[in-house]
């Protein structure tokens, strides 16, 4: 492995110089490595393509690392700096520090860097249970807590368009240097870290016994694990302060090393360096191999892309080892009230609540409307201007809003009893960002078809990621926990092909992320009239499935005892809640958290009677849309905030809460 590594990397690391816009040959290539002259093409190679190959291997090198620590420290196949959330945090961190503190940002990138990754492993490794929380726990934690700091950087980006310019595609993971500054910056972080840690391998490698193993053999395994997994961070924060986050190349590399029969950390810690450099020098040479047909591409899409295939077979590969086992302390049980109120008290009270936020919605905005001109204009009276304002805008976009909400909630709903796991949501799983990759494929790759076919598109794509999802996951039997981390590596493709359609259409940031946050700006008729057919259709059908979702909730041993086709029931149920979430995606862009907090919240309210929780789930999902939107339409007059950024704000303090009462649980 480590002669075939670093083959490997000197053969792509001189392939990358070779590669880009200017057509350089082999031989001036070499030439100005051995014998530099001052000519346009020596120069070019030695400032601009040498550091930028020498930052990918720098950068793969430590993020490898980091990832190989991650997963010795958690005893966890699945971590890495991408699924712990640490590049989520350390990037959100250099962007508030790049709008809020710009001078100090500049001289301590990497501080600000290493804060934010900090904080964010912390919270993954809270919300996940602890040191005894399972991989599924700590995957569905870190994806929760990604959707939670993305949403937040979003809406900085959004509102401080002219401080971040430019952070779009370093924010995608961009190896574009321009100089040695990063290199410079860099080496000797990484460079001495990986000493320290390769002094570190015999405590690493007492980590992987059992903790009362360790123990007795004399380690501090407490200290140990917190020394590596500062050491793990630190090396990932390094690459985030410069070339940007870049996932999977923590997960790809240490598990090819480890399939390879390399288990001591001595050998472990270099080879992954060296495998990871290779991993990341190749997926940028890719991106420049394609720069003609396509334009430069962001290489964290280009790892996102081959890195996703690879979850896909350690899911599977997982699952048959007794991943299939759907475990106690894979699910966020976080109790019900201790008082139970009619389910019919719920229903009055949450359906005039959502009248009332549709009431004020209509008469806030750029412009205020008295309600009583509201009621003219609904009643069929009122001037000309108010009926346009609310009948051409104001009311398709509140109408929009709700039932997309309502779409979005009953998906989750669906998708929470199908991978029996109230961690689902159609974004985890991959779905939204299908349906969104879908949408934009129609709009980018065929500009001249009207935007009555984006929800085509959209449908589509929603469809082919459950398809993937459910090919991969049939011979487990649609496992849960197979199906979440397929899901969730099919989000991350997702999400790449997301990027690289904005990045080729080369649209402008702040619209993509507008869109990509869930945006209901401009809404009209069409898009109330899709949902509204797809909601009278499928809504009644999905409650209709009440009793064979209960019975989802058993173990599958015990749902095809009572009679149950558990594979035709699950697929079923997943249909439907694609189809929804696939509408809702189509019409309102990418909105993450509905599908989740809305069945969380109604579980926790009615119980978890599935025709009760999917009522009180829909009626909170078109409630927190609605809400969301209009405090986005408000809050920052005359400009506005996604809804879909809004409605990821609201639902944090809730997950702050899931966290605290997630702590406190006994974790099996």
């Amino acid at each position: 492995m480590l002669v075939a590594g670093l083959v490997a990397l000197a053969l792509l690391a001189f392939l990358s110089l070779t590669q880009g816009l200017a057509d350089i040959t082999v031989h001036t290539v070499i030439q100005s490595l051995i014998h530099p002259q001052d000519l346009p093409d020596h120069q070019m190679i030695r400032a601009v393509r040498l550091p930028r190959t020498v930052m990918g291997l720098l950068s793969g090198a430590a993020l490898a690392i980091s990832g190989a620590l991650m997963q010795t420290v958690t005893r966890n196949p699945l971590a890495s700096e991408t699924t712990l959330g640490v590049n989520a945090g350390a990037y959100l961190a250099v962007v508030a520090g790049t709008i809020f503190w710009p001078a100090l940002l500049h001289q301590f990138a990497f501080p600000f860097a290493v804060f934010g990754g900090t904080l964010a492993a912390i919270m993954v490794f809270v919300l996940g249970g602890g040191r005894k929380s399972s991989p599924i726990r700590i995957a569905l934690s870190g994806m929760i807590v990604t959707l939670v700091l993305s949403s937040i950087t979003s809406a900085f980006m959004l509102l401080n368009q002219q401080a971040t310019k430019g952070l779009f595609l370093w924010g995608s993971g961009s190896l574009i240097q321009n100089d040695w500054d990063g290199v410079q910056f860099t080496w000797p972080w990484i460079l001495g870290g990986t000493l320290v840690i390769i002094l570190m391998a015999r405590q690493l490698d007492l980590l992987t016994l059992s903790e009362e193993t360790a123990k007795s053999l004399g380690q501090r395994v407490i200290r140990t694990q917190a020394l590596a997994m500062i050491g793990a961070i630190i090396l990932a924060c390094v690459s985030v302060s410069v070339v940007g986050p870049i996932g999977f190349v923590g997960l790809i590399a240490p598990h090819l090393v480890r399939l390879s029969g390399v288990k001591k950390h001595a050998w472990l810690i270099p080879i992954c360096a060296i495998w990871g450099a290779a991993v990341l020098v190749g997926a940028d040479t890719i991106s420049r191999t394609i720069v003609d047909a396509y334009g430069e591409l962001p290489a964290g899409a280009i790892t996102a892309a081959i890195g996703a295939p690879w979850l896909i077979w350690l899911a599977v590969r997982t699952s048959g080892k007794g991943g299939s086992v759907q475990r106690s302390s894979d699910a966020m049980t976080i109790g019900g009230l201790s008082k139970r109120i009619p389910f019919s008290v719920y229903v009055w009270g949450l359906s005039l609540l959502l009248i009332v936020v549709w009431g004020l919605s209509l008469t806030s905005g750029a412009m205020r409307i008295p309600l009583a001109d509201v009621l003219a204009v609904i009643t069929g009276g009122g001037n000309e201007l108010n009926q346009q304002i609310l009948l051409d805008f104001r009311l398709p976009r509140l109408l929009t809003a709700g039932f997309a909400g309502i779409a979005i909630a009953a998906s989750g709903s669906l998708l929470q009893s199908a991978i029996r796991n109230p961690l689902g949501d159609p974004q985890i799983v991959g779905v939204t960002s299908g349906a969104g990759a879908g949408a934009l494929l129609i709009m980018i790759a065929f500009p001249a078809l009207p935007i009555t076919w984006m929800p085509v598109g959209a449908m589509a794509g929603g469809l082919a990621a459950a398809a993937i999802v459910y090919a991969v996951s049939w011979r487990s039997g649609l496992q849960p926990t197979t199906l979440t981390l397929v899901g969730i590596a099919v989000s991350a493709a997702g999400s790449a092909m997301i990027n690289i359609l904005i990045v080729k259409a080369d649209l402008k940031a702040a619209p993509a992320l507008a869109w990509m946050a869930g945006s209901i700006y401009g809404r009209e008729w069409g898009e109330v009239l899709q949902l509204l057919v797809t909601i009278l259709l499928l809504l009644p059908l999905a409650w209709w499935l009440g009793r064979k979702a209960d019975l989802l909730s058993f173990s599958d041993e015990v749902a095809s005892g009572v009679g149950l086709s558990v594979r035709r029931t699950r697929l079923f149920v997943a249909v439907l809640a694609v189809i929804l979430s696939s509408v809702a995606a189509a019409s309102v862009g990418v909105i993450g958290f509905i599908g989740l907090l809305a069945p969380h919240a109604a579980r926790m309210l009615t119980g978890h009677e599935h025709r009760k929780s999917f009522v009180i789930s829909c009626l909170l999902g078109g409630l927190l849309l609605a809400i969301a939107d209009w405090i986005g339409r408000i809050v920052i007059i005359p400009n506005e905030l996604p809804a879909g950024i809004v409605a990821a704000l609201i639902g944090t303090p809730y997950l702050v809460f899931l966290m605290y009462r997630t702590s406190r649980s006994k974790v099996s």
